[in-house]
């Protein structure tokens, strides 16, 4: 037992809090609401942001900078080391067989092949990118390395289709 565990069921058997019973009870008369105003009304609630008409902090400080995280390849790295418990001797690394074996449990764009650990088999490893010393490990261990190309960028036309098949016909 930890702790932590110690008061879990009480605090998930707690009374909720009973207000407006009365001045006696510490929680009376305006229910613990103030007097007046926004926030004493039935029914308020109010953005976490807003700070009363105030020019909010969110909007006074400036924005800065560029973030690509959400157009960015989602790389996974796997060690040299996994590939050495997962795999028998011999066998092919494909992406498809390390989602499938479950050494990658996450989605991604591309595999690289990290250099920590050790590797005794020789097996035939493809993936999109490798370190320079997992290159040597599997390389020594007497394996291949295949690199996969990695997925083409989209391009966009700046003539929009419409207009292209205008021009095509003249």
């Amino acid at each position: 037992m930890n702790i932590n565990d110690v008061n879990l069921k009480a605090s998930a058997s707690r009374k909720r809090r009973r207000v407006g019973r009365g001045i006696g009870s510490g929680r009376g008369k305006t229910s613990q609401r103030g007097h007046k105003g926004q926030g004493s009304r039935s029914g308020s609630s109010m953005n976490p942001v807003f700070e009363g008409g105030q020019m909010p902090l969110v909007r006074r400080i400036p924005k800065r900078g560029f973030n690509n995280k959400g157009f960015a390849d989602i790389v996974i790295g796997v060690n040299v080391d996994d590939l050495d418990t997962f795999f028998g001797k011999g066998e092919t690394v494909t992406p498809q067989l390390l989602k499938e074996k479950g050494v990658v449990k996450k989605v991604f764009d591309r595999i690289k092949i990290l250099g920590n650990g050790t590797l005794t088999k020789p097996l035939d490893v493809s993936a999109h990118s490798f370190s320079a010393t997992a290159q040597k490990k599997i390389e020594t261990a007497g394996g291949k390395v295949i690199v996969l190309p990695a997925k083409k960028p989209v391009v966009k036309n700046k003539m929009g289709s419409r207009k292209k098949a205008l021009l095509s016909k003249s």
